[in-house]
């Protein structure tokens, strides 16, 4: 059942109960209520503790019962072993909203997993939108809420944040406090028993204060729901987030060149690309960020014009902007012209646009108007060096005056420390992000400009293709139903013809007779593979051979195959070999193949085939129901791309084939959910056609 509380009591509560209150400074919840207080909060505060007649000048409740009428709120810090009948009694009254700030429940072990389900299981049958257990609490700037025992209050603001991690929240909300950032909203997940990520990003896509919506979070528990609220708020606000843990623990064993590429940080990669979200990698960076968003319009376009007073930071960030997917804008004619008539003769006038070391604020000023009212600009950066004779507070009045009735991104970086200090004060204050050095303010409108072509770009185009899904299942049951984790190529061969793929002639040969005619049925050159259910990784056994060119070489590779891959592999059943077309001339390997993720569900791979793909691991990834573009993107963002393009008067591979695969790979993890991992590797594509060579079907664990 999805749980889907309203949390507008969580976020905007009118009566807040706090069980656990305390009139001695220094304990959690005497600094809860001093908290709620010094916030200025409007609403009424109700403490309840079995002792004492009132707790900072309010009047004391010994019992929940006690209570009159409903609460919208209630706030826990008692012992664990009193918090499931203090809820029991808090949903009677009723409560809408809980934030259980106790520690001791999953986090501890078996007693705390039972302990936290109970919780779960009152929450859930009463509706409480639940906060927690083993969290921080939470804050709201536009309701003059704080509901934590954190130290300090953040100032109002446009970003909301949460966090899964107490700790982090804790440092964060100091260090933002020295920052001068404020926060619409701060929220410690804690143990997420209820409430997670997604019911934020859900709740706050409506939210009127929140502009920009920041997170840190360790794992997801139900991927789907994830992304699905994730791609209702990112159209409409931009949602950065930290990921840690990003080295797969490997948690299954894998058995396929897939299975070994694709983690979990690769899963939630994708996650976040397919679902609008923007991937910060360390704290610095999300409020950088953070900070860009919330004051600056989007950049239209790619096209940066940079002002500056000196040379170097100027080539600085000219190189930043190459690396990135910005482009140094080119002025009009008619923008070179107006600042011919001011700027000293040995002045830059092309972009970067170099107004030398005297430059005052009234050339910044002038330069910044004519730079900002062409056509071909898109977001400007203004660079300031303290030389002897700049002007640091006047030339921050005058970038600030220009923000404000521009309609394009201004971002300042004023080089140094102590001297331009004043400067970035005032531009802080003014909602202009100033930076130390150029790389990290290209980062951000880079970044900007990301997120606007994204939220621009039309709506994905999902496909279906046509299978035979009765002839596929029959082929996976039968091998299940033979206690099969694996079902090999020639076993496999029936599940490419149920889903139409094309694949090379493959002939089954059980003697050496039998492959020298299916050779010459075919015609020669072939290839003869191995053929055995318990030996997957042909090339480990000499497997394989290629280009054989008459009956003697056939007759030949078949004994020494199957001869060697019984003396190496001796509890392996020999089937016999595989024998097969070799690929048309000029033909390319690629792998396409998916692993299934416990939080995303089906990762599909693409890269160059053959042996290398797990050394170079040159692939690409995207989750399953891929789209058109999705395929497409999928193709073109590996860095050996040019080589399916062709190169040295090579001709270009077909890549709506690849691009058909990929979607029917996907298709495919979606219709069999018993299917752990596949792999198409390789798939051998020309010019014309895409044909799959060889596949592995590998069958989850029951």
């Amino acid at each position: 059942m999805d749980y889907t509380p309203d949390l507008t009591p969580l976020f905007a509560p009118k009566r807040i109960a706090v069980v656990g209150a305390s009139s001695t400074p220094g304990k959690i919840g005497n600094i809860i209520m001093q908290n709620l207080i010094d916030a200025g909060y409007e609403g009424e505060i109700i403490p309840v503790n079995r002792k004492g007649d009132e707790i900072l000048g309010l009047p004391v409740t010994h019992d929940v019962k006690d209570i009159q009428g409903p609460l919208d709120l209630g706030v826990i810090v008692i012992p664990p072993k009193f918090v499931v009948p203090t809820l029991e009694d808090l949903a009677a009254l009723p409560v809408k909203a809980v934030i259980i700030i106790t520690a001791g429940f999953k986090e501890v072990g078996k007693d705390g997993y039972y302990l936290e389900e109970q919780v779960k299981e009152i929450c859930t049958k009463a509706g409480i939108a639940l906060l927690g257990p083993n969290c921080l609490g939470m804050i709201n700037t536009a309701s003059k809420v704080n509901a934590s025992f954190a130290v300090g209050q953040p100032q109002p603001g446009k970003i909301a944040f949460f966090s899964q991690s107490g700790a982090l929240c804790v440092s964060i909300l100091d260090w933002a406090l020295g920052q001068n950032i404020g926060f619409s909203s701060f929220v410690s997940l804690g143990n997420k028993a209820l409430l997670d990520e997604s019911h934020m990003l859900e709740h706050l896509v409506d939210d009127p204060a929140t502009k920009v919506i920041l997170g840190y979070i360790e794992g997801v528990e139900n991927g789907v729901r994830f992304m699905r609220a994730a791609r209702k708020v990112t159209p409409k606000k931009p949602v950065v987030l930290i990921k840690s843990g990003t080295t797969s623990a490997g948690a299954q064993a894998a058995s396929s060149h897939t299975g070994a590429i694709a983690g979990s940080d690769q899963a939630y990669t994708a996650a976040f690309r397919q679902s609008g979200i923007i991937r910060a990698h360390d704290v610095k960076t999300l409020f950088n960020l953070a900070e860009s968003f919330s004051s600056q319009p989007l950049p239209k376009g790619p096209n940066l014009a940079i002002v500056t007073n000196s040379g170097g930071p100027g080539i600085l960030a000219a190189d930043a902007c190459g690396n990135s997917d910005l482009m140094m804008a080119r002025l009009s004619a008619a923008s070179v012209d107006k600042l011919k008539e001011f700027l000293p003769p040995y002045a830059s006038l092309y972009n970067p646009i170099d107004i030398i070391g005297d430059a005052d604020a009234e050339r910044y000023a002038k330069t910044l108007e004519i730079v900002l009212a062409d056509e071909r600009v898109h977001s400007v950066m203004v660079l300031l060096s303290p030389t002897a004779t700049v002007q640091v507070e006047e030339t921050a009045r005058a970038v600030i005056a220009q923000a404000k009735n521009s309609a394009k991104p201004i971002f300042a970086c004023f080089m140094g420390d102590v001297a331009v200090r004043e400067g970035r004060r005032l531009l802080q204050e003014a909602s202009v992000p100033c930076f130390s050095f150029p790389e990290p303010a290209i980062e951000s409108i880079n970044t900007m400009y990301q997120y606007f072509e994204t939220i621009n770009k039309p709506a994905a185009a999902e496909i279906c293709f046509l299978r035979h899904m009765g002839k596929a299942k029959k082929i996976i049951d039968q091998a299940k139903a033979a206690g099969q984790t694996e079902i090999v190529e020639f076993q496999a061969q029936g599940v490419l013809q149920a889903y139409d793929l094309p694949q090379p002639k493959t002939i089954l040969a059980r003697t050496s007779d039998e492959a020298v005619k299916a050779a010459k049925d075919m015609g020669y050159p072939v290839v003869l593979k191995i053929a055995s259910p318990q030996i997957s990784h042909k090339s480990d056994v000499g497997g394989v051979k290629v280009n054989l060119r008459d009956e003697d070489a056939v007759r030949a590779a078949y004994l020494d195959i199957t001869s060697r891959a019984a003396r190496m592999r001796t509890e392996a059943f020999i089937s016999g070999c595989l024998v097969q077309e070799m690929a048309p001339k000029g033909s390319r390997e690629v792998i396409v193949g998916f692993k299934r993720d416990p939080q995303f569900g089906p990762l599909i791979l693409f890269g160059l085939g053959g042996i290398y793909v797990e050394v170079l691991k040159d692939v690409s990834f995207r989750l399953a129901p891929l789209s058109i573009s999705d395929a497409q993107e999928m193709v073109r963002e590996i860095k050996s791309f040019p080589l399916l393009r062709g190169v040295r008067g090579d001709k270009p591979v077909n890549f709506q084939a690849i691009e058909d695969v990929l979607l029917v790979m996907s298709q495919f993890a979606l219709d069999f959910p018993e299917v752990y991992e596949a792999e198409f590797n390789p798939v051998l594509v020309s010019e014309t056609q895409a044909l799959v060579a060889d596949v592995r079907v590998i069958l989850a664990e029951h």
